[in-house]
């Protein structure tokens, strides 16, 4: 058992059940392990208070610091590292002139394995302790990106990418014996042996990974949704309305669906623990669906800025009542940063619902990137805060890292002038320390 002694800043309930941030000025959190051995929080709060229930406890102490919850990056393509920054004129001929040609290098273990370092890496100096991330179509991807999150004890989920057409051959599924199985028989076997081989193994999870439907034969989404029927403890992670071009597409692929959206739930594929990435042309039909069945948005501001893909409809989100939360959406989006996405979703709720005088606050910008993307997970209670019981993932914040910010931020006169001024003007500097929870 060990206690930090820093600011403090959490999300809790309070009245009507809304979520809003906490932050104690002089805080003490206390971790520890629960039954299962793994380092939970036991207890937070002002110093005095908590340290007078924990007298025995050792205490590091940590001024003018702030601990905060590990950040949750909720779409992310652990393959597309090289990719990120790469100029094209809209997403699917920076697909076909840059991402599938990288792509098709993780066939290779030792590449694989190479770029699972620096990927992993990446994320936790940035401060994101739980991604959900997109491997490529090759196993050796797959089980490259869980063996070094296992290593590093990170809560990761992710998946073999299943596209059996649509793609340059090096990049589809691969075929066990020409003429025997096909590519989606294949990648099913290959998925569900992934699952039993990683699935709920330490801190990892797996998710069944349909890449878009537009690369999906009509087999294959069957099969995936006969696989998520099967494990309805997985995930489900895919692309859907990120732009115009990608939507008249599938109208052409999958007439009989009412919406591009709709195709996923035509095979079974849209549920609790099912994340689609964008969602950015959307219905109110589609809005419905989205939180009749569960289903949740991973919000993607950079990437759909540098693609021009259009805004996130904040509120037509919050009025159909579906859940969200951040992403980085590497390498499409530009940044590992979560404060850098936090800043674009300020752009992008601005931007987009402009005549509605929607601005986000700092809080809620916060809370996308965390607890609520947590809820948005599934993984609520788990991780993304510092509530009782939450594994102890966090960070340690230097709010003094650059000259700016510390003159900024001692000027705040208030929670969310502070916040601001991080999100504003943080970068990976301004994180100085990670946690992640361990067994015992």
């Amino acid at each position: 058992m060990k206690a930090y002694r820093a600011a403090l800043l959490w999300f809790a309930p309070h009245d009507g059940g809304a979520v809003r941030a906490r932050f104690e000025q002089d805080g003490l959190l206390v971790v520890g392990p629960n039954a299962a051995g793994t380092q939970v929080v036991l207890a937070i709060g002002e110093f005095r208070t908590v340290h007078d229930a924990y007298p025995l406890v050792v205490v590091e102490h940590l001024p003018e610091r702030i601990i905060a919850p590990g950040f949750l990056d909720m779409h992310v393509h652990f393959p597309q590292v090289n990719v990120i920054g790469s100029p094209a004129a809209g997403l699917l001929p920076w697909l076909e002139n840059y991402t599938f040609p990288e792509e098709k290098r993780f066939e290779a273990p030792e590449y694989s394995a190479q770029a699972a370092h620096v990927f992993v890496a990446e994320l936790l100096r940035n401060g994101v302790t739980t991604a959900l991330a997109f491997a490529t179509s090759h196993p050796e991807s797959v089980n490259a990106l869980f063996s070094q999150a296992q290593a590093k004890h990170m809560r990761l989920m992710t998946g073999l990418c299943l596209m059996d057409r649509n793609a340059p051959d090096a990049v589809l599924n691969r075929c066990a014996d020409v003429g025997s199985t096909s590519r989606a028989e294949q990648s099913l076997i290959d998925s569900e042996e992934l699952i039993r081989r990683w699935h709920g193994t330490d801190r990892l999870g797996y998710a069944i990974t349909p890449r878009f439907a537009l690369s999906c034969t009509d087999a294959q989404l069957r099969g995936a949704g006969d696989l998520a029927a099967r494990y309805p403890d997985v995930w489900i992670q895919s692309h859907v309305a990120e732009n115009q071009d990608e939507i008249a597409w599938a109208r052409q692929l999958f007439p009989q669906s009412r919406s591009y959206l709709a195709t996923y739930d035509d095979f079974g594929l849209l549920r609790k623990r099912a994340i689609y990435a964008h969602c950015i042309h959307l219905d109110t039909a589609d809005r419905s669906l989205m939180h009749e069945t569960g289903a949740a948005a991973a919000v993607c501001p950079t990437s759909n800025l540098f693609l021009g893909s259009g805004f996130f409809d904040y509120l037509g989100a919050d009025s159909a009542g579906f859940a969200y939360g951040l992403a980085s959406d590497v390498g499409g989006g530009t940044s590992f940063s979560p404060f850098h996405t936090m800043l674009a979703a300020y752009y992008v709720g601005r931007e987009g619902q402009a005549k509605a005088g929607l601005s986000l606050s700092p809080q809620h910008l916060w809370w996308q990137h965390t607890a609520g993307a947590a809820r948005a997970l599934g993984l609520e209670g788990v991780v993304g805060n510092l509530l009782p019981g939450c594994e102890a993932d966090f960070l340690v914040l230097n709010p003094k890292a650059t000259p700016l910010l510390e003159r900024k931020t001692s000027l705040a006169a208030s929670l969310d002038e502070l916040l601001f001024s991080m999100i504003v003007l943080g970068d990976d500097r301004l994180v100085e320390r990670v946690v992640i929870s361990q067994a015992l």
